[in-house]
């Protein structure tokens, strides 16, 4: 067997403009995130008012997803990433507006605060757009032998802005402050929708047009529940992403526990960004196909005893450590599971697919971010990203137990058939 090209997906320009494209948005959009956490904390010195940030986003994108996902697969999928990466741009320009020191001292902290959870909310809907547009178009720019490679170049760039982003923000936050941050923010969200253009418009691939809605979703939900590798991959993500959600503290541990302040908080939030990246990149040129079923179940476990440690830990840079190898078993996790998302949906349910995929997965962080608010505010800080981690174990234990299908599941075999 002659050896696997690590670089062969990106020798396909249109895929080169899109990794720029999902570059730029995602930086300015965990940019944002990052942003808005530390300026909620630092107004209400709340664990639970973090919480609230995920709910606000979680809440509409659950709601619209499936009917997200109908639109997409009716529709040509870039023109509805252009939709979509504008009003995400708005969001940004309006999010900056707010956080201007002469706009916000003279607005009271309720209302910057409830600004900011409006805009938030706003921002989930227009991402239950993003979401299956972005897996919709991947899946027509690249074709089938490509997209386990595809899917880790894709997950890597990801994790790459997922690494500069919280980073960024964590430096300039004390170097430039909130609002001059956030205009980088509008400039890398503005670079992204430059890439997307770059990418011709491609065919509608679907055979029912003009299916009525509710026939769709009834589809797109049957599907997923009926391809066992597809649901079990998708429910040991989502709740491993649930109950492990310790990331959503982290301006807690910066600023109280770990006391190393804002330049601290972009370190630890770097950190497991920082793992999935050198993950992702030895996975383009070492595939994680064969055995793929016990690798994702091990990734699982690795994460939760990281949660744990860090939970744990009272020096900093152990916490870093920890988070570092949590990013490194996730990033496993993140690419078996997109390879499996892009082999195993045909192409005219991607977009149905992929929104049920934000629903187990995706919105699983905002989800997993209030619930650690709100253990948190039960049982304490510590205690509740232990707990988060001891549950993540259980998830994978009862899997593995459960579905040994999927506990042997070779996706490089099926790639051979």
């Amino acid at each position: 067997m002659s050896k696997k090209d690590p670089f062969s997906s990106l020798k396909i320009k249109e895929f080169r403009w899109f990794l720029l494209m999902r570059l730029g948005i995602v930086l300015g959009w965990s940019m944002q995130f990052v942003l808005v956490e530390w300026e909620v904390y630092r107004i209400t010195k709340d664990p639970l008012s973090l919480g609230l940030i995920g709910l606000m986003e979680v809440i509409p994108a659950i709601g619209m997803a499936l009917f997200a996902g109908h639109i997409v697969d009716q529709n040509e999928k870039k023109g509805m990433l252009v939709k979509c990466l504008s009003g995400l741009a708005l969001i940004s320009i309006l999010m900056c507006v707010l956080l201007k020191p002469e706009v916000s001292e003279t607005l009271s902290k309720n209302t910057v605060l409830n600004g900011i959870y409006a805009l938030v909310f706003l921002g989930g809907i227009i991402r239950a757009f993003i979401i299956p547009s972005v897996f919709s178009l991947l899946g027509l720019i690249v074709p089938n032998k490509e997209k386990p490679n595809a899917a880790a170049w894709s997950s890597s760039t990801w994790q790459v802005a997922a690494v500069i982003g919280p980073a960024l923000a964590g430096f300039t936050i004390g170097g430039i402050g909130v609002f001059a941050s956030m205009l980088l923010v509008v400039i890398s969200i503005i670079f992204g929708i430059f890439a997307l253009f770059q990418i011709p418009a491609k065919p509608i691939i679907n055979p029912k047009l003009g299916e009525p809605i509710f026939t769709s979703l009834k589809e797109g939900i049957t599907f997923v529940f009926q391809n066992k590798t597809v649901l079990n991959a998708l429910s040991l993500d989502m709740f491993a992403v649930l109950f492990g959600g310790a990331v959503a503290l982290l301006p807690i541990f910066a600023q109280d526990i770990l006391k190393v302040g804002s330049e601290g908080f972009g370190i630890l939030r770097a950190a497991p960004a920082i793992g999935g990246l050198i993950t992702m990149l030895i996975a383009t040129s070492m595939p994680l196909n064969t055995n793929a079923g016990k690798k994702l179940l091990l990734a699982v476990l690795v994460f939760g005893v990281c949660i744990i440690i860090f939970g744990l830990s009272a020096n900093f840079w152990v916490s870093v450590a920890a988070l570092f190898l949590s990013g490194v078993a996730d990033g496993i996790s993140v690419v078996i599971r997109s390879t499996i998302l892009q082999l195993y949906t045909p192409d005219h349910m991607r977009g149905r697919v992929s929104s049920v995929n934000s629903i187990f997965v995706g919105s699983s962080n905002e989800l997993g971010a209030f619930e650690s608010g709100f253990t948190s505010k039960l049982m304490g800080v510590v205690p509740s990203v232990v707990f988060g981690g001891i549950m993540t174990i259980g998830v994978v234990g009862v899997t593995a137990l459960a579905s040994p299908k999927f506990r042997n599941l070779d996706i490089q075999k099926d790639l051979e058939t």
